[in-house]
């Protein structure tokens, strides 16, 4: 038997914080060490942080990751064991996202990332070259000052892999996984039997077993240990990095860490037998066949062993059933780690959340309900930086800690229900129940009084005083007052945030929270510099669907039992009057539902469809219950009110990133804001197929009643759509 003990880590890395990565990664190196591995992978650019972003093209980030990895070096850190170490490197006049291959104080080899990621949340392109000369190994001069450290002039620079005295072992850099054809294909053909795969991958909802079964497909018709590291947490952007590292040999996970955790290092740890690695390979008669003739690839020979022979004090790791946390589980755990690090590194004391009862602010309620829990649940567990975090954020005194997440809440939390003469009695008592569940220190405020002052004002400029519709006003008067709502509201969240901490003598300030979910994203239903618009907003790229289903989740499980009745009440803004014949509902002023939404927006975006390509998408989908022409207006009109209020996504609220048909506009969905809405040549295109398919007269010929009858609801809607409610314009 060869046996090998190898360790992986989650770390919570901060982009541009080289003193807290070093930390990290020396505590990891520590523990992995003291738990007896002989090999350490820490995640992809793990010195600077993966999130740098433009920060990678000064030079200033490309040295101080050589001073961290200099002070690695020199100490005993890489005594006895492999670390695989990832930072920027200059070679030439190119950069490149290298992993550090170091043992006994000196660089054995560096490997640069030769397929880069660029789609998505990616754009690595923009900072990184990426290596295109597989067939060899060539020179690297190190900086001068490394090169004295570690008496060392060149490394060997480039794809290959470490050939020990006992075995082989190659880095393949997260992208790299994922090509049509991977380096771990050919590198196992040369007899690599451990996979070092350093990765930043961000969470989204339901993602995780596309990467679990790549892992596991790697090894399971080629065998070999495959090591899996990531970061975990927010490293100062929209996306959280959900860990998850993990072991895996011959097909089977064998060690698997946390997807949502507050602690800033785990180091993931397994005992693998490689005996069991050339065992299946020589079992296999294509593996043996493709091996005898295949590509040779360059390696650096290291004069050392790694593995230990047959000891029964050292236990195999079996395999292990895979952890999968449910969407709902994914909704509370991963926007609630990733409000935790927001809140502890800026300096914030708290957080504001403008509640108004319905389904969206009472989400966000619940995950920083949930974040609560995790932050009492750690402390208990033991975890003294989470406790230190703590006690500094909730102006703890006299030894005092965190023991109760309700009793944290009030320190850290503000909830406050802007209501006003068109809020229902329903939704101001839902919000005060799941405030007083969570612990939030509640507000209840009118803001009738700064409504009515603002009319005056503006009928005292124009001598005119506007109208709802209810009450014999136009669609522009009917908007125009919502608005006036909806926005003063976002500067009385501010005032509060700000003032608050200073009224109930607390240091510093509190971070607003925003609620607007991704389909009212995608739709524009939402009106610019609402309280929609905060500091950052954990639910920007959920679904309603989804928000659902984790209400109805969390009233169990995170026992805010109001959140079952929350869920059931219909989604409504509340922004018009109530009438014994009217009750303004968010679905009836968008013209569509919320499931239509979802649909429409995992069209356009993951399936990359324009209007054409929807609408026959669509006939498919909708065929048997809408005749061609039903499905052409609800194409049209979405796409008439995504193009019209594109331009809202240039201010929205920074979002944690959780869904694949995200329009956010930052990094993630590159669009124009700027449309002709009308799409003359794509609806023409569409009108052209439905009279090849039905025989009916063009959208633009139809009547008022056929129009209305194809979006699925009443005349007064289809009017109430050209003054979209929210709309912001």
């Amino acid at each position: 038997m060869r046996l090998l003990k190898v360790a992986t880590c989650n770390l919570n890395q901060w982009a541009m914080d080289f003193d807290c990565n070093l930390n990290n990664i020396k505590e990891s190196i520590t523990q992995a060490k003291q738990a007896g591995a002989v090999i350490r992978l820490g995640p992809e650019l793990e010195i600077t942080g993966y999130g740098c972003e433009d920060h990678f093209l000064e030079l200033d980030t490309i040295n101080h990751g050589w001073e961290c990895l200099k002070e690695i070096l020199v100490g005993d850190w890489t005594d006895g064991i492999l670390c695989s170490v990832g930072m920027p490197v200059i070679k030439g006049s190119e950069r490149y996202n290298c992993q550090v291959l170091c043992f006994n104080r000196k660089i054995i080899m560096i490997r640069p990332k030769m397929w880069l990621a660029n789609d998505g949340n990616y754009r690595e392109l923009r900072w990184f070259t990426a290596w295109k000369h597989k067939d060899q190994l060539v020179d690297f001069q190190l900086p001068s000052e490394i090169a004295e450290a570690v008496l060392q002039q060149s490394v060997p620079f480039g794809y290959g892999y470490l050939r020990f005295l006992d075995t082989a072992v190659a880095a393949e850099v997260c992208e790299e996984l994922f090509t049509p054809i991977p380096p771990h294909a050919e590198l196992a053909l040369n007899g690599v039997e451990v996979f070092m795969n350093a990765s930043g991958s961000h969470h989204q909802l339901r993602k995780l077993d596309v990467r679990l079964r790549a892992f596991i497909g790697a090894t399971h018709t080629r065998g070999g240990v495959y090591m899996y590291s990531n970061q975990q947490g927010c490293d100062g952007g929209r996306l959280y990095y959900d860990g998850c590292s993990c072991v895996v040999v011959n097909g089977e996970v064998v060690a698997q860490g946390s997807q949502f955790s507050l602690r800033d290092i785990e180091v993931v740890t397994a005992q693998v037998d490689l005996d069991a690695v050339a065992s299946l390979r020589g079992s296999i008669s294509s593996f043996q066949e493709q091996a005898s003739y295949k590509n040779t690839i360059s390696s650096v020979l290291v004069p050392y062993k790694l593995c230990q022979p047959f000891n029964m004090q050292m236990s195999l790791s079996s395999p292990l059933k895979i952890n999968y946390h449910s969407p709902e589980e994914e909704i509370a755990f991963g926007p609630g780690c990733w409000l935790w690090d927001y809140l502890r590194r800026s300096g914030a004391s708290g957080f504001l959340l403008p509640l108004s009862g319905g389904a969206d602010s009472s989400s966000v309620a619940a995950i920083v309900g949930c974040m609560c829990q995790l932050v009492v649940k750690e402390i208990e567990n033991g975890d003294e930086q989470v406790k230190a975090d703590a006690i500094r954020i909730g102006n703890y005194t006299d030894g005092q800690f965190p023991t109760d997440s309700k009793e944290f809440a009030k320190r850290i939390f503000y909830t406050v229900f802007m209501g006003s003469e068109n809020s229902s009695k329903d939704t101001k008592k839902r919000a005060k129940d799941l405030a007083d569940e969570i612990g939030s220190w509640h507000l209840d405020v009118s803001i009738d009084g700064v409504v009515s002052a603002l009319l005056t004002l503006f009928q005292t400029l124009t001598g005119k005083r506007p109208r709802y519709k209810v009450d014999g006003g136009s669609n522009i008067e009917n908007l125009g007052l919502q608005n006036i709502q909806a926005r003063i509201r976002m500067v009385l969240a501010f005032m509060l945030a700000s003032l608050l901490p200073w009224v109930h003598n607390k240091p510093g300030f509190y971070l607003v929270l925003g609620s607007s979910n991704v389909d009212e994203g995608l739709r524009g239903y939402l009106t610019k510099y609402d309280c929609s618009s905060a500091d950052i907003n954990p639910i920007g790229s959920i679904s309603k669907q989804d928000l659902r289903a984790f209400l109805r989740w969390a009233a169990v499980h995170l026992g805010y039992s109001s959140l079952a009745e929350i869920e059931a009440a219909p989604p409504t803004a509340e922004l018009e009057p109530i009438r014994s014949n009217y009750s303004q509902l968010d679905e009836v002023d968008m013209g569509m539902t919320y499931e239509e939404l979802s649909v429409y927006g995992r069209l356009r975006k993951i399936f990359r469809c324009g209007p054409v390509s929807m609408f026959k998408n669509l006939c498919y989908r909708w065929g048997s219950r809408l005749s061609p022409l039903e499905v052409a207006d609800k194409v049209k009109h979405f796409f008439k009110y995504y193009s019209i209020n594109r331009h809202k996504m240039t201010v929205m609220t920074p979002s944690y990133h959780a869904e694949s048909y995200s329009p956010e506009d930052n990094r993630f969905d590159l669009r124009q804001f700027l449309y002709n809405s009308r799409w003359p040549y794509q609806f023409s295109k569409i009108d052209e197929l439905v009279k090849e398919l039905d025989g009916e007269v063009a959208f633009g010929e139809t009547s008022d009643q056929d129009r209305s009858r194809a979006n699925g609801v009443g005349m007064g809607v289809v009017a109430a759509g050209s003054g979209d409610p929210k709309s912001g314009l």
